[in-house]
Protein backbone atom coordinates (compact mmCIF):
# COMPACT_ATOMS: atom_id res chain seq x y z
CA UNK A 1 0.00 0.00 0.00
CA UNK A 2 1.61 3.70 -0.83
CA UNK A 3 2.05 5.88 2.24
CA UNK A 4 -0.27 8.83 0.85
CA UNK A 5 -3.80 8.65 -0.94
CA UNK A 6 -4.01 11.75 -2.26
CA UNK A 7 -7.59 13.33 -3.11
CA UNK A 8 -7.83 15.44 -5.61
CA UNK A 9 -9.28 17.30 -8.54
CA UNK A 10 -6.93 18.59 -11.39
CA UNK A 11 -8.71 21.75 -11.22
CA UNK A 12 -8.14 22.83 -7.88
CA UNK A 13 -5.32 23.31 -5.66
CA UNK A 14 -5.06 19.74 -5.63
CA UNK A 15 -2.09 20.97 -8.00
CA UNK A 16 -0.14 22.23 -5.23
CA UNK A 17 -0.47 18.99 -2.93
CA UNK A 18 0.60 17.05 -6.00
CA UNK A 19 3.61 19.05 -6.68
CA UNK A 20 4.31 18.86 -2.94
CA UNK A 21 4.04 15.09 -3.19
CA UNK A 22 6.39 14.78 -6.07
CA UNK A 23 9.05 17.44 -4.61
CA UNK A 24 8.76 14.78 -1.71
CA UNK A 25 9.47 11.83 -3.96
CA UNK A 26 6.45 10.13 -1.82
CA UNK A 27 4.44 7.02 -3.10
CA UNK A 28 0.97 7.95 -3.26
CA UNK A 29 -2.48 6.71 -5.45
CA UNK A 30 -4.60 9.47 -6.60
CA UNK A 31 -8.83 9.48 -5.91
CA UNK A 32 -10.49 11.83 -8.48
CA UNK A 33 -12.99 14.01 -6.54
CA UNK A 34 -15.57 14.88 -8.49
CA UNK A 35 -17.35 18.64 -7.63
CA UNK A 36 -20.73 17.01 -7.01
CA UNK A 37 -22.01 13.90 -5.59
CA UNK A 38 -18.84 13.15 -3.25
CA UNK A 39 -18.16 9.79 -1.44
CA UNK A 40 -19.39 9.22 1.72
CA UNK A 41 -15.90 7.87 2.11
CA UNK A 42 -14.43 11.07 1.64
CA UNK A 43 -16.67 13.02 3.30
CA UNK A 44 -16.10 10.90 6.72
CA UNK A 45 -12.26 12.20 5.72
CA UNK A 46 -12.98 15.40 5.12
CA UNK A 47 -16.23 16.25 6.14
CA UNK A 48 -15.88 20.38 4.48
CA UNK A 49 -15.60 17.61 0.91
CA UNK A 50 -12.67 20.35 0.34
CA UNK A 51 -9.76 19.13 -1.55
CA UNK A 52 -6.82 18.43 -1.82
CA UNK A 53 -6.68 15.68 0.98
CA UNK A 54 -4.06 13.10 2.06
CA UNK A 55 -4.09 10.54 4.25
CA UNK A 56 -0.75 9.58 5.24
CA UNK A 57 -0.77 5.56 6.18
CA UNK A 58 2.11 5.47 9.18
CA UNK A 59 3.14 3.05 12.24
CA UNK A 60 -0.88 1.50 11.81
CA UNK A 61 -2.62 4.45 11.65
CA UNK A 62 -4.11 6.95 9.28
CA UNK A 63 -3.16 10.39 9.48
CA UNK A 64 -5.62 13.12 7.67
CA UNK A 65 -4.15 16.18 6.39
CA UNK A 66 -6.12 19.30 5.08
CA UNK A 67 -5.35 23.07 3.94
CA UNK A 68 -2.60 22.91 1.05
CA UNK A 69 -0.12 24.98 3.45
CA UNK A 70 -0.61 22.63 5.71
CA UNK A 71 -0.02 19.37 3.49
CA UNK A 72 3.24 20.56 2.42
CA UNK A 73 4.96 21.23 5.54
CA UNK A 74 3.87 17.90 6.34
CA UNK A 75 4.72 16.08 3.44
CA UNK A 76 8.35 18.22 4.29
CA UNK A 77 8.24 16.68 7.90
CA UNK A 78 7.51 13.29 6.79
CA UNK A 79 9.05 12.67 3.54
CA UNK A 80 11.17 15.39 2.61
CA UNK A 81 13.82 16.75 5.49
CA UNK A 82 15.73 18.42 2.82
CA UNK A 83 12.94 20.80 1.97
CA UNK A 84 12.54 21.81 5.91
CA UNK A 85 14.21 24.89 6.52
CA UNK A 86 17.17 25.56 8.70
CA UNK A 87 17.32 27.17 12.02
CA UNK A 88 18.33 30.20 10.11
CA UNK A 89 15.52 29.81 7.79
CA UNK A 90 12.71 29.05 10.17
CA UNK A 91 11.81 33.11 10.20
CA UNK A 92 11.63 33.54 6.46
CA UNK A 93 10.00 29.93 6.33
CA UNK A 94 6.75 30.52 8.08
CA UNK A 95 6.69 34.02 7.65
CA UNK A 96 5.92 33.76 3.84
CA UNK A 97 4.39 30.13 3.75
CA UNK A 98 1.47 31.60 6.60
CA UNK A 99 1.51 34.96 4.93
CA UNK A 100 0.29 33.39 1.32
CA UNK A 101 -2.12 31.00 3.81
CA UNK A 102 -3.84 34.20 4.99
CA UNK A 103 -3.06 37.51 3.80
CA UNK A 104 -2.03 36.90 -0.20
CA UNK A 105 -5.00 34.46 -0.69
CA UNK A 106 -7.66 36.43 1.28
CA UNK A 107 -6.86 39.38 -0.72
CA UNK A 108 -6.80 37.70 -3.84
CA UNK A 109 -9.95 36.41 -3.61
CA UNK A 110 -11.67 39.15 -1.99
CA UNK A 111 -10.53 40.95 -5.19
CA UNK A 112 -11.61 38.26 -7.45
CA UNK A 113 -14.84 38.62 -6.26
CA UNK A 114 -14.96 42.27 -6.24
CA UNK A 115 -15.13 42.67 -2.38
CA UNK A 116 -12.93 45.93 -1.15
CA UNK A 117 -13.37 47.72 1.81
CA UNK A 118 -13.66 51.09 2.29
CA UNK A 119 -10.04 53.32 2.89
CA UNK A 120 -10.84 54.01 6.78
CA UNK A 121 -11.92 49.65 7.31
CA UNK A 122 -8.81 48.50 5.22
CA UNK A 123 -7.13 48.20 9.17
CA UNK A 124 -9.59 45.63 9.80
CA UNK A 125 -8.14 43.28 7.57
CA UNK A 126 -5.48 40.35 7.63
CA UNK A 127 -4.10 42.17 4.47
CA UNK A 128 -5.07 45.57 4.86
CA UNK A 129 -5.61 46.35 1.10
CA UNK A 130 -4.75 44.33 -2.31
CA UNK A 131 -2.17 46.67 -3.14
CA UNK A 132 -0.12 46.44 0.35
CA UNK A 133 -0.39 42.54 0.17
CA UNK A 134 1.23 42.23 -3.58
CA UNK A 135 3.49 45.08 -3.14
CA UNK A 136 4.68 43.15 -0.29
CA UNK A 137 5.26 40.13 -1.76
CA UNK A 138 7.18 41.56 -4.67
CA UNK A 139 9.89 43.91 -2.22
CA UNK A 140 10.64 40.03 -0.69
CA UNK A 141 10.89 38.02 -3.96
CA UNK A 142 12.62 41.00 -5.36
CA UNK A 143 15.61 40.35 -2.95
CA UNK A 144 16.23 36.48 -3.20
CA UNK A 145 15.92 33.77 -5.72
CA UNK A 146 13.48 31.55 -2.95
CA UNK A 147 11.63 32.29 0.11
CA UNK A 148 14.75 31.35 2.04
CA UNK A 149 17.26 33.03 -0.14
CA UNK A 150 19.18 31.02 -2.56
CA UNK A 151 17.72 27.78 -1.40
CA UNK A 152 14.56 26.00 -2.54
CA UNK A 153 12.16 24.76 0.56
CA UNK A 154 8.66 23.38 0.57
CA UNK A 155 7.57 27.09 1.00
CA UNK A 156 8.32 28.03 -2.12
CA UNK A 157 5.57 25.03 -3.36
CA UNK A 158 2.78 26.60 -1.83
CA UNK A 159 4.30 30.65 -2.47
CA UNK A 160 5.17 29.65 -5.79
CA UNK A 161 1.67 28.20 -6.69
CA UNK A 162 0.04 31.09 -5.72
CA UNK A 163 2.49 33.44 -7.82
CA UNK A 164 2.23 31.32 -10.44
CA UNK A 165 -1.33 30.37 -11.12
CA UNK A 166 -2.23 33.80 -10.13
CA UNK A 167 -0.17 34.96 -12.88
CA UNK A 168 -1.46 32.65 -15.20
CA UNK A 169 -5.26 33.60 -14.53
CA UNK A 170 -4.46 37.45 -14.18
CA UNK A 171 -5.39 37.39 -10.67
CA UNK A 172 -2.41 38.56 -9.43
CA UNK A 173 -0.20 41.35 -11.33
CA UNK A 174 2.56 40.31 -13.62
CA UNK A 175 5.45 42.29 -12.52
CA UNK A 176 9.56 41.13 -13.33
CA UNK A 177 10.36 39.60 -9.53
CA UNK A 178 7.02 37.80 -10.14
CA UNK A 179 8.14 36.30 -13.11
CA UNK A 180 11.65 35.43 -12.72
CA UNK A 181 10.43 33.54 -8.99
CA UNK A 182 8.00 31.49 -11.56
CA UNK A 183 10.87 31.17 -14.15
CA UNK A 184 12.88 29.38 -11.60
CA UNK A 185 10.38 26.98 -10.63
CA UNK A 186 8.91 26.01 -13.57
CA UNK A 187 12.59 24.44 -14.30
CA UNK A 188 11.74 21.94 -11.41
CA UNK A 189 11.84 18.28 -12.15
CA UNK A 190 8.90 17.90 -9.57
CA UNK A 191 6.88 20.82 -11.20
CA UNK A 192 6.89 19.78 -14.53
CA UNK A 193 6.12 15.84 -13.88
CA UNK A 194 3.12 17.36 -11.60
CA UNK A 195 1.90 19.48 -13.62
CA UNK A 196 1.75 17.20 -16.89
CA UNK A 197 -0.31 14.69 -14.49
CA UNK A 198 -2.76 17.55 -14.05
CA UNK A 199 -3.21 19.28 -17.16
CA UNK A 200 -3.58 15.84 -18.79
CA UNK A 201 -6.32 15.12 -16.21
CA UNK A 202 -8.09 18.16 -16.68
CA UNK A 203 -7.82 18.06 -20.06
CA UNK A 204 -9.86 14.82 -19.70
CA UNK A 205 -12.49 15.91 -17.65
CA UNK A 206 -12.90 18.76 -19.68
CA UNK A 207 -13.18 16.54 -22.86
CA UNK A 208 -15.56 14.07 -21.21
CA UNK A 209 -17.68 17.43 -20.66
CA UNK A 210 -17.70 18.52 -23.83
Amino acid sequence: MPDFTFYTNPLSRGQIARWALHEANADYDTVFVEWQNKSEEFLKINPMGKVPTIVHHHGGHDHVVTEAAAICHYLAETAAPDLLPSAEEKADYFRWLFFAAGPLEQAITNRSFGLEAAPERSIMLGYGTFDLAIDTLEAMLATREYVCGNRFTMADVYVGSHVDWGMAFGSMPSRPAFEAYAERLRTRNAYKASKAIDNALGEEMQGNAG
